[in-house]
């Protein structure tokens, strides 16, 4: 029991380094310019200790990503009040993961980018189970607003929920984009686009014709 306990505590600690040196890199040299290699050699292990963890530089990203991003689904899952309106409760979920990714801009954008058609590596399985549970958050709380008659659709929630979150995707990004990263402001314009979806657009017959 002794020995498994020494190489479970071996193999964690050579895990928080390898994290902790790919987060100082990225950071300090940016995600591009450094390699694996230097990641390694800061960690003090060998090339194939860091590929036990991740396949790819990419890889070694969104091993740093993905532990904050699930922490963001806990936290925003404890804030959910059911008292609370629906524009309410999407907004204080999708404000924790703003105020993550605002933590540390150049990595956050560095993984924003890094998350288009990402699908291979070992953490790829970790994001895309973070991303379904985030879009399951957000339907539970679409269903929730149908069933308390907050809001009426003749869609289904899944739908109206992917609507949010395709805004939310696009929106962060432009967020991120600015070299002054303003919480408030930012929160105050996506609360606007999703007002436009909760209360509609009212559309006049001509207005849905297609060719």
């Amino acid at each position: 029991m002794k020995r498994e306990s020494l190489r479970e505590k071996n193999k964690e600690d050579k895990l928080l380094r390898i994290k902790n040196a790919a987060f100082d890199l990225f950071l300090s040299k940016g995600f591009d310019d450094t390699t694996t290699r230097e990641i390694a050699a800061r960690a003090g292990v060998g090339m194939g200790t860091v590929f036990v963890y991740a396949e790819t530089k990419r890889d070694l990203l969104f091993l740093i990503v993905n532990d904050g991003l699930e922490l963001c689904i806990t936290d925003s899952r404890s804030t959910v009040r059911n008292e609370s309106s629906l524009l309410a409760n999407l907004m204080v979920v999708l404000r924790r993961h703003y105020q993550y990714f605002a933590e540390n801009p150049v990595l956050s954008r560095a993984a924003l980018r890094e998350m288009y058609f990402y699908q291979s590596g070992m953490q790829a399985e970790r994001f895309n189970q973070t991303r379904h549970k985030l879009r399951h958050l957000l339907i539970d709380l679409i269903r929730c607003g149908l069933e308390k008659g907050m809001i009426a659709s003749s869609e289904e929630p899944e739908l109206i929920a992917q609507v949010v979150f395709s805004i939310y995707q696009v929106d962060l990004r432009i967020w991120l984009s600015s070299d002054r990263l303003d919480i408030e402001e930012g929160m105050d314009r996506l609360r606007r686009q999703i007002e436009v979806v909760l209360r509609g657009l009212t559309p006049k017959s001509q207005a849905l014709i297609l060719p």
